[in-house]
């Protein structure tokens, strides 16, 4: 059983809007903020482009489609199975059940859950986003993130993923006062594999946050209409 541990304040929920592409928190009265994973998507985009072009569209349309089918159903049984709830594999489909069943000894070292599913932001930073998990992995409090993949990623390729991860760090340390001191990637592949990747180093990844951020508020200014 999976035990929750109750917040010195009470995150309050916040819905995301999509505007122009683009995904942004009104987290207050007259206050919006758009989303950790709208601005390190930017970061990707020239990739993903070239990619599309590489692939053609038909193949790119199918293959992001299957993975975020893929990615979000084990999400969501991911965090089925951290609120204690039962998991049969008649209610989900057959990929994302056999990939959870790979994955759940990595999930049983995750203890006292602080948020799961939770929507943060920073004024600091002026982000939001809403986090798959702050709890104790292996003991230490992080920021753990669920992924799924064809194979295993070489790190190279994900500085995103700790970017991101980073961001959640800064959002929940600034709305609770507590701080977590790792973050964790968990990615469970279709070639059989449960890959996991902490990193403590949390200053360096803190560092590109605030250029990814200010490349992305850069990029935004500019293509703002005038009034």
């Amino acid at each position: 059983m999976f035990n929750f541990v109750d917040l010195p304040v009470q995150l309050h929920d916040v819905e995301s809007i999509d505007r122009d592409g683009k995904r942004f928190y009104p987290v207050k009265e007259g206050v919006e903020y758009p989303s950790i994973t709208t601005i390190t998507s930017f970061r990707k985009a020239a990739f993903f482009k070239e990619w599309r072009k590489r692939v053609g569209e038909e193949v790119a349309n199918r293959k992001t489609a299957r993975a975020t089918s893929r990615g979000t159903e084990f999400h969501s049984i991911a965090e089925h199975y951290l609120k204690n709830e039962t998991i049969t594999a008649d209610n989900f489909a057959p990929l994302p059940f056999s990939l959870f069943q790979m994955a759940r000894s990595t999930l049983d070292r995750i203890s006292d859950i602080h948020c799961l599913e939770s929507a943060l932001y920073s004024d600091l930073l002026g982000i939001a986003g809403r986090v798959d998990c702050i709890a104790n992995f292996d003991g230490v409090l992080s920021v753990i993130d669920f992924k799924t993949s064809d194979k295993e990623k070489k790190e190279k390729w994900i500085e995103n993923y700790f970017v991101q991860e980073t961001a959640y760090a800064v959002m929940f340390y600034e709305r609770t006062g507590l701080q977590p001191k790792q973050i964790v990637t968990i990615i469970a592949t279709e070639e059989g594999s449960c890959q996991v990747i902490k990193k403590t180093n949390l200053d360096y990844y803190y560092s590109l946050l605030k250029d990814y951020i200010d490349d992305f508020n850069a990029a935004n200014a500019k293509t703002k209409q005038p009034v």
